[in-house]
């Protein structure tokens, strides 16, 4: 999957080989739609640029896909992909087929549109394109009459999504939200259950500057009578989320009062694969406690939070959507869940580590499971992140975990952060600790070449720098041959 175009660049997801014209028309007409992945942040107010009427008119213009299967809806600040992934591998490992909305893509943007783990193929993805391309310039005109963009790329994706996974007669569809959730283009789905997986700070040029703000942002996925799995967050955020699903009369499952687990690390990370174990126990409102311990192949005790929310996700599911999962399932399910960048060890001696962490919450999960899963003897970290992001906050946090720093910037799209910017704050944070490179290349060759066998590499703040790198890794190993 390393030999594809980065993330952002005019040829993304054109892959090897030669492709028709008709491909390049189609791609050029999708990444030339209004695109806020690749906005600066703050250029746009939020209140004129996202329209939920946009995405449901391009759905009814479809035949409305996505009310054909159960939807679950999937919000937070972080651990949203990772808990989307999650429920959708329980549910395969009981035979359901299953549909999984996510974004960004790393390699290729028919990755957001899986079914049971397979990208949407390309031919395939191009035909939807075709098919949904002469509504869209339809209602770009419609819009254009009242001063009003047509939909957005994210819009385009959420729409292509649903119907791809009608004609692959999904049994279930995951789809997970871009960014906040009230105002989120898969807010149009009717979901059989609402997740929110946590609340911190992130997004705040949009979503707002307190927790209190952001927590609303997310509830408002929240549907009247439309149960909600709630993880672990603040208690502010919580209460916040908590008077609307009380408001909504939606059912509510949220710790510590209903969903308690206890997580055994995995130890020496980098020596070889091993898994963790997580003991959970769900007290859902009308039923018989229900207790399990598994395996889980996901590394750090943030996914075993993941885990503890996908597990009641299911169980609400097999209530009230009459579904068959034995404890298997559930078990299997768990075991096999793999997410690129998400604490991936792509290399042995020295370890190097791929992670997509870009806020603070993300890193410091990141930073407690490095140290809890790995032994090195120094620990490097290649670090570039986007514009509108808390970097000095996430700067200081990794302070207190690395010894040495290569600060780059990513590039392919528009909202990196320079990494000028990285370096001012880098002065007064890690003096003479961190080192400036231009690109990702630089920042890779000089770690490389200064790390022993025994230290740690970690690539993080982005997952476009994680992706950079990725590439990077990929062709050496290329050259290098098997």
């Amino acid at each position: 999957m390393f030999d594809q175009p980065m993330p952002g660049s005019s040829e993304t997801s054109l892959g090897s080989g030669r492709v028709s014209a008709r491909h390049l028309e189609l791609r050029e007409f999708l990444l030339g739609r209004t695109n806020y992945e690749r906005t600066q942040p703050g250029a746009s107010p939020r209140k004129k640029v996202f329209k939920l009427s946009r995405t449901r008119e391009l759905l009814e213009c479809l035949g409305n896909p996505d009310l054909r299967y159960p939807v679950v809806h999937v919000t937070g600040t972080k651990g949203k992909g990772s808990t989307a992934t999650l429920v959708a591998e329980i549910l395969r490992a009981a035979g359901y087929r299953v549909g999984v909305f996510t974004s960004p893509h790393l390699w290729n943007v028919e990755e957001r549109l899986a079914v049971d783990g397979c990208p949407c193929p390309q031919d395939q993805f191009d035909a939807l394109l075709e098919e949904v391309q002469p509504m869209v310039r339809e209602m770009d005109v419609a819009w254009e009459s009242s001063r009003e963009s047509g939909p957005t790329y994210f819009e385009i994706l959420t729409a292509l999504a649903a119907l791809h996974f009608a004609r692959r007669g999904v049994d279930l569809a995951v789809f997970e939200v871009g960014l906040g959730g009230r105002l989120d283009a898969t807010n149009v789905c009717r979901p059989a259950i609402s997740v929110i997986t946590s609340v911190s700070y992130d997004h705040t040029d949009i979503l707002g500057t307190s927790l209190k703000q952001i927590a609303w942002e997310k509830a408002g996925i929240i549907k009247r009578g439309v149960p909600v799995v709630v993880g672990f967050t603040d208690p502010e955020a919580m209460e916040v989320i908590r008077r609307v699903a009380v408001k909504r009369a939606a059912p509510w499952m949220a710790p510590p009062e209903h969903l308690a687990y206890r997580y055994h690390a995995p130890r020496h990370l980098e020596i070889g694969d091993s898994r963790g174990v997580i003991e959970l126990e769900l007290r859902l409102p009308n039923e018989q406690p229900f207790a399990l311990d598994a395996e889980l192949r996901l590394a750090g005790e943030h996914q075993a939070r993941n885990a503890l929310v996908a597990v009641a996700t299911v169980r609400r599911l097999v209530r009230d959507l009459g579904l068959r999962l034995p404890l298997t399932a559930y078990r299997e399910g768990l075991a096999r869940a793999v997410l690129p960048s998400r604490i991936e060890v792509v290399h042995r001696k020295p370890v190097v580590v791929l992670d997509a962490a870009h806020n603070v919450a993300s890193v410091d999960a990141l930073c407690r499971t490095l140290n809890e899963c790995f032994d090195a003897r120094r620990k490097w970290v290649v670090f570039g992140t986007t514009q509108g992001k808390d970097f000095e906050g996430m700067l200081r946090i990794l302070a207190g975990h690395f010894h040495r720093f290569m600060l780059t910037q990513y590039h392919g799209n528009p909202r990196m952060l320079p990494v000028e910017v990285l370096a001012e704050a880098a002065a007064r944070i890690i003096p003479q600790r961190y080192r400036v490179c231009q690109s990702s290349e630089d920042a890779w060759s000089r770690v490389w070449n200064s790390a022993g066998t025994d230290d740690l590499i970690c690539v993080t703040g982005s997952f476009f720098l994680a992706a950079e790198v990725g590439q990077i890794l990929a062709a050496a190993d290329t050259a290098n041959g098997p």
